[in-house]
């Protein structure tokens, strides 16, 4: 595993071990950085890797309908700042992990009405 996605599943293991106990574990920090495994498949630049076990983590950790419009609002930022996103990928990658992602992972989503 290289370094990036030893570093993502460190950030996304101290979340979900976290999130029980604090709420502010569940914040747009600890959403990116877990995110950084699937950059090199969102950009074209390698295989999917360890992005499955992230996506399963964040969905999973994601309880109330707070925690789910967080993660919408903190990937839109995300996807919307960094260069050589690949947006198609971006909306079918819970198609590829086999994962059900409960909203649509696109800029055009509404977090708002994520439930």
């Amino acid at each position: 595993m290289d370094m990036v996605g030893k570093i993502a599943c460190v950030v996304v293991l101290c979340m979900v071990m976290t999130a029980p106990y604090a709420e502010a574990a569940f914040t747009c920090g600890t959403i990116q950085g877990a995110m950084l495994s699937c950059l090199p498949y969102t950009q074209n630049r390698g295989p999917l890797g360890n992005c499955c076990n992230v996506i399963q983590a964040l969905v999973s950790a994601a309880k109330t309908t707070q925690d789910r419009r967080t993660a919408c609002t903190c990937l839109k930022k995300a996807y919307s700042v960094l260069k050589g996103i690949d947006l198609g990928k971006v909306a079918g990658i819970g198609a590829a992990c086999g994962v059900n992602i409960p909203f649509k992972m696109s800029l055009s989503t509404d977090c708002n009405k994520v439930q």
